[in-house]
């Protein structure tokens, strides 16, 4: 997760869905450590923005969807 995020360019918080159930019923703030926040990810990924598109070093979130273009 990590290494997709260093490829982002940014941390769990940036990536985070904060409208998603699961950041309700886990009782998320969005306040929480990068480790809890990318345990919480692994756990239960539609926590996690996504689509996420990966070339070689570099990776950007398909929203919109035209981002990915960006790695052509």
């Amino acid at each position: 997760m990590r290494t997709i995020l260093g490829k982002l360019g940014v941390g769990p918080k940036e990536m985070l869905r904060r409208r998603d159930r699961s950041f309700k019923e886990l009782g998320l703030t969005g306040d929480e450590s990068d480790d809890e926040l990318i345990a919480a990810m692994a756990s239960h990924p539609t926590l996690l923005q996504r689509p996420i598109g990966v070339v070689g070093d570099r990776a950007v979130v398909g929203r919109p969807i035209e981002a990915l273009l960006e790695l052509g």
